[in-house]
């Protein structure tokens, strides 16, 4: 049977200093990868590798601005370096999640949000899925959100970067998968993590609407990301894959 162990894999995880993020970087090490974590928060990143290896994990920090597409080709060559030259395992994690009016979202706005959740994948993708495919093993999974599925007023931005994440997740099986990386997505619902805090009882009543009628904790996100990462999943391509309580199922 295959495994869901990852001892000897490099894992590059993006956003990985608070939510889903840390969650799943701390489960990747916690089964035996070596994790980089990523993100713009020196103090945070250091705190999340010193945690991961107070557990006995591996993981290193890399600062990395995802909006600038030279900082994530830096990052790239940085990751591979720390990992030996090669990196095994990418989550696509970092995002921005604001809501709002369409006619009240500016320009940069717009551009904020396309360039750390459509772009930012878009360029590790490319970066790293070459090597991954020469080398015939990889694996890639992107954090997409269920409201890229169905149409809520005040997240038109935010859904249609992340319905766009999800073609990319398609395209990409289709484009590497031959070569032996695998890609695919999973979409969370309603996560209660730092970043979600500022929407107050509104998390709960999002989270109400779906069967399981609660928020999902980061952990929960995470152990599906491992998943799809993992040899257990090795069948898996292409797949977009609800975590959403089962909100898109009703």
């Amino acid at each position: 049977m295959a495994s869901l162990d990852l001892a000897g894999r490099v894992a590059l995880v993006t956003g990985a200093t608070s939510g889903i993020g840390a969650a799943t970087a701390a489960l990747l090490a916690e089964r035996g990868a070596h994790v980089l974590v990523t993100g713009r928060d020196v103090s945070r990143g250091e705190g999340m590798v010193g945690a991961i290896r107070e557990r006995g994990g591996k993981a290193d920090f890399v600062a990395a601005d995802l909006r600038e597409a030279e900082s994530v080709r830096r990052l790239t060559r940085e990751a591979a370096r720390l990992g030996g030259g090669r990196v095994d395992i990418l989550v696509n994690n970092a995002g921005i999640f604001p809501f709002g009016p369409t006619e009240q979202a500016s320009p940069g706005d717009v551009d904020a949000v396309y360039d750390l959740n459509v772009k930012a994948p878009f360029y590790l993708v490319a970066e790293l899925a070459p090597a991954m495919a020469e080398r015939g093993h990889g694996t890639i999974v992107n954090v997409s959100t269920m409201v890229a599925e169905y149409g809520v007023a005040g997240m038109a931005l935010y859904g249609s970067s992340k319905a766009a994440l999800n073609l990319l997740t398609k395209a990409w099986a289709a484009e590497f998968g031959p070569r032996g990386v695998r890609v695919n997505a999973v979409e969370p619902g309603p996560t209660r993590t730092e970043g979600a805090a500022g929407m107050g009882d509104g998390l709960d009543a999002l989270a109400a609407q779906a069967p399981a009628g609660r928020p999902a904790a980061p952990e929960e996100i995470a152990e599906a990301i491992a998943y799809l990462a993992s040899d257990a999943a090795g069948f898996v391509h292409g797949a977009v894959l609800p975590v959403d309580g089962g909100r898109t199922a009703v």
